[in-house]
């Protein structure tokens, strides 16, 4: 269906890919990744054809109907209902010739056998389900019941954003291109979304940072790296893992060109001015210079940077008691009661509108209490991220600039270095913000928290427009940090690496909630399943999404105080545990990274001639020793696991 034939695309006097020939056929589910900057926007333009390739071919059957998510939503005096509706054009275009033809048949006209076929066509075209499918979509993406009649020029740029999706979404497409679609939406939406996506029965290339939607989602992947574009069956991890042996592989191959390379530089050095050796030394020359040279492997991150150990860890960081929170008169939570100490890993959960934004505005201090009590430890150190922050940086300023306001006193080598952790490098470290990427913004916010040394992260939506090693570094420091984090994401492998606990944020109250991630998804989709048949069914129920009363329950202050006591208790008999289990998976790690470096190795006809029987036997030897230690490491492995769920983690 989809054809790219010897493609080359240039961008001013940047090649971004050549030679890219690859085919998708209908039906195929696609994720498009590389390093931002390699091209993947540009080839969806190649798709849509607002841009054309430098040469080669894209082909393309007619009359294909292809959707995407607009950039841009008009503020017009139109409901969201409607909008939605716009993004089945053919419909629209049917709806006004019905219209035209019902005018006509009024005034007189004798056109009764070209209504019929229009309200054929209208039939075909699913116009008698098409209100009911554009609310569904939208309730899918978090609006409430009642949002539908709203105008465009009512929603806030985030929920525009949200329509231009429904409206993609709308349309009765063959081929959907979808950039980073999760960008705006929360965790429920996001998982309603996957599941639509999972149903799609079209062609879908989807450009996301997101592994985990991914993951649930593709089974093909579509990488650009150096230039050249690769197809690859599988879903993110499976290709990423195949790509990561893919390249011990290619490192070992170069190690060893290396050493053969260097074997005959010293041969060729030490007989080449001897008469009777000469000729060997050319033959040699000649078959180094024939030699295809491998390129060393490239995995390195572009970014490095830890969260250092806060000046101070008061505990408790900070209380709320019986806090009532919201915005004036509106009030959204009652009865708030929580604990934040040095160590805790608190992820919120919740219907979006539910409060969850609330409660972190309210623990910064940026919101204040409608009752209650906020109680701050005299040593407080908080570093808030929230979206609108990516707004207050100044436009003008560079990223050295921004951080030498918070650390004059620092010298600016060692800023540069700091903001090179972040990808802020050379010239970017003095670049103006206002020419910066959302993602690029975003890295900088978090780059001003991290260097501020906080005990206490709150955390909303810190992932939006941040790509996939960003993602993964921050949660690599997240991990190492000892204060406190409160964090919101739709990205669930963040939730998954970084959280130990969740709060569940819903009818007017924030509760502890007793089961993992998997569970919460399940039931959020099986509750957006019974949903959908409802309003299929004309039977609306209001929106947002019930969560599971079973899933959570109260506590009393001396229930309370005991958790408290056991989970300080937990801690502490997990602790070794947890340290020889990160000790174990490090070794492990390494000894798969040798695996197949050693398998290469010994792959080498050459290896088995006489002379070389000392390397072979070394190598074998190193080969069931390696395989002798991973053995013991896995059932290390298994018992340290057994010990820490015995002790409750």
């Amino acid at each position: 269906m989809l054809n790219f034939s010897n493609v080359a695309l240039r961008r001013g006097t940047k090649l971004l890919f050549a030679d890219a020939n690859f085919s998708l056929h209908a039906g195929y589910k696609v994720a498009l990744t590389g390093a931002n900057g390699t091209g993947k926007s540009s080839l969806f333009s190649l798709i849509m054809g607002t841009l054309h390739c430098d040469s080669g071919t894209v082909s393309l059957p007619p009359n294909l109907r292809l959707a995407h998510v607009a950039q841009e939503t008009p503020a017009l005096a139109r409901s969201a209902l409607d909008y939605a509706l716009d993004g089945d054009a053919d419909l629209r275009r049917i709806e006004s010739e019905l219209a035209a033809a019902e005018l006509q048949h009024e005034a007189g006209a004798d056109n009764g056998e070209e209504l019929a076929h229009l309200h054929g066509d209208y039939d075909v075209a699913q116009g008698y389900t098409a209100t009911s499918r554009a609310i569904t979509l939208l309730h899918g993406l978090g609006f409430a019941t009642g949002d539908e009649h709203r105008q465009i020029t009512e929603f806030s740029g985030g929920w525009r954003m949200r329509l231009n999706l429904a409206q993609a979404l709308m349309c009765r497409s063959d081929i959907l291109l979808l950039d980073e679609p999760t960008n705006h939406l929360d965790l429920e939406a996001t998982l309603w979304l996957e599941e639509w996506l999972r149903r799609y029965p079209g062609m879908l290339l989807l450009i996301s940072h997101d592994r985990e939607f991914m993951d649930r989602i593709v089974a093909n992947v579509l990488h650009i790296e150096d230039g050249q574009v690769k197809l690859s069956k599988g879903n993110y991890s499976e290709v990423e893992r195949a790509r990561a042996a893919q390249l011990a592989q290619q490192q070992a191959n170069f190690e060893r060109q290396q050493r053969e390379v260097a074997h005959i530089r010293s041969y060729v050095e030490r007989f080449r001015a001897k008469a009777s050796k000469a000729r060997q030394a050319q033959s040699r020359l000649k078959a180094l210079a024939r030699m295809e040279i491998i390129q060393a492997a490239q995995v390195n991150s572009p970014f490095h940077f830890s969260l250092a150990q806060p000046a101070k860890l008061p505990s408790p960081l900070l209380r709320l008691s019986d806090a009532t929170l919201g915005y004036g008169e509106k009030h959204l939570l009652h009865g708030v009661n929580l604990t934040l100490n040095p160590g805790d890993r608190v992820g919120l959960l919740g219907p979006n509108g539910a409060g969850k934004s609330t409660l972190i505005k309210s623990l910064a201090g940026e919101l204040p209490l409608c009752a209650g009590i906020r109680h701050p430890a005299q040593h407080l150190a908080m570093g808030y991220f929230a979206q609108h922050q990516l707004e207050q940086l100044h436009p003008a300023r560079s990223p050295l600039e921004h951080l030498k306001k918070i650390g004059p006193r620092a010298q600016e080598q060692q800023l540069r270095t700091f903001l090179g952790g972040f990808g802020f490098s050379g010239d970017q470290a003095r670049a103006e913000v206002s020419i910066f990427s959302g993602g690029e913004r975003a890295r900088l916010v978090l780059a001003l928290l991290v260097y501020q040394r906080p005990n206490l992260l709150l955390l909303d939506e810190p992932t939006n427009h941040l790509d996939i090693e960003m993602r993964q570094a921050l949660a690599f420091a997240l991990q190492d940090y000892d204060g406190a984090i409160v964090l919101i994401s739709h990205d669930r492998h963040l939730l998954r690496t970084v959280t130990e606990n969740f709060l569940i944020v819903h009818h007017g109250s924030v509760q502890p909630y007793n089961g993992d991630l998997e569970e919460y998804a399940r039931y959020i989709s099986n509750q957006n399943r019974e949903r959908e048949q409802q309003e299929a069914a004309g039977a609306i129920p209001p929106a947002p999404i019930p969560v599971p009363q079973a899933s959570f329950r109260g506590e009393t202050a001396a229930e309370k105080q005991a958790r408290k006591r056991q989970e300080a208790s937990v801690r502490q008999k997990l602790a070794p545990v947890r340290a020889a289990l990160d000790q174990v998976e490090k070794r492990i790690s390494d000894l798969t990274l040798r695996k197949p470096m050693l398998e290469a190795a010994l792959a080498e006809p050459a290896l088995y001639e006489a002379g070389n029987k000392p390397q072979l036997d070394a190598l074998l030897g190193e080969q069931f020793a390696l395989a002798k230690e991973c053995a013991s490491l896995e059932a290390r492995w298994l018992e340290l696991t057994e010990a820490e769920i015995t002790h409750g983690g």
